[in-house]
């Protein structure tokens, strides 16, 4: 019982992140699936990719009334990252065994390597998050840079693949190629980004369709936990300094990804 009052908590601050800081909260939806829903780990690649799709939609839409989405950016990205995603879920996810190797008597499955995957990806999220608050313009204004496309695309790519393998959103890889890469203000590269994310995990999670038994009422249920959660963390957006949350939240996902690589590497039996 308490186990699972934790668990819809835990659902509930996906959300709240998302409303928060604009991201983060789509690294912990694997981590909570599968340690305290009990999903195998692949399936919960598969549910994430559901469940951060619809939340960084309702998070789009909203910052596309307040006018903060480039949509011709969003799709330029999508060339690559979406087809990618889809590609990676359709093609590659199914291909993997679920034995991989015999190391000593340490077997490696699909299963901790999606895990330990993720914790690395985690790990990266988080020293962003902790570091951001130095880097980010107190206005989320930024000099006007040239498109470049190529690059662009080759980061589509990449972020396809992470999206596609680990079912995270990826958003904060996203931001800061927009930033950077295509020179929009921050507030509107959060927005875009949201936009993006959706489309990545919503349109990859089509790609699974068919190869898993998908429990939709379940899946619906948390969903519909973590939306609720968005407009919670937009409440408490309002009375907290979002910079000094978002390092904290930085920090309790650096744990979290340095306890999951400790967990399935050295006390998996």
């Amino acid at each position: 019982m308490y186990m699972e009052i934790i668990a819809y908590t835990a659902s509930a601050l996906i959300g709240i992140s998302l409303g928060l800081i604009g991201g983060g909260g789509s690294i912990m939806t694997v981590p909570v699936l599968v340690y305290l829903f009990g999903t195998n780990p692949i399936l919960a690649t598969s549910y994430s990719l559901f469940i951060v799709g619809s939340t960084s939609m309702v998070g789009a839409f909203h910052n596309y009334r307040k006018g903060l989405v480039s949509i011709k950016t969003a799709l330029l990205f999508g060339l690559t990252s979406i087809s990618t995603v889809f590609l990676t879920r359709r093609i590659i996810i199914p291909l993997i065994p679920k034995h991989i190797a015999q190391i000593g008597a340490f077997e490696l499955t699909s299963g901790i390597l999606t895990m330990v995957l993720f914790a690395v990806l985690m790990v990266a999220a988080a020293s962003a998050m902790i570091s951001s608050g130095r880097k980010q313009d107190e206005h989320g204004q930024n000099h006007e840079t040239k498109v470049n496309i190529p690059k662009l695309l080759v980061y589509g790519v990449a972020i396809g693949l992470a999206t596609g393998i680990l079912g995270a959103g990826g958003g904060f890889l996203l931001t800061p190629t927009l930033v950077l890469l295509v020179g929009l203000p921050m507030k509107e590269a959060v927005g875009t980004s949201l936009l993006i994310i959706a489309l990545n995990s919503l349109i990859g999670f089509t790609g699974d369709l068919g190869h898993f038994r998908i429990d939709w009422a379940f899946l619906f249920k948390i969903t519909a936990i973590a939306i609720a959660g968005i407009f919670m963390g937009g409440a408490i957006s309002k009375k907290i300094d979002g910079s000094k949350l978002k390092k904290g939240f930085g920090w309790f996902v650096l744990m979290m990804g340095i306890y999951i690589i400790t967990k399935e590497l050295f006390m998996n039996k």
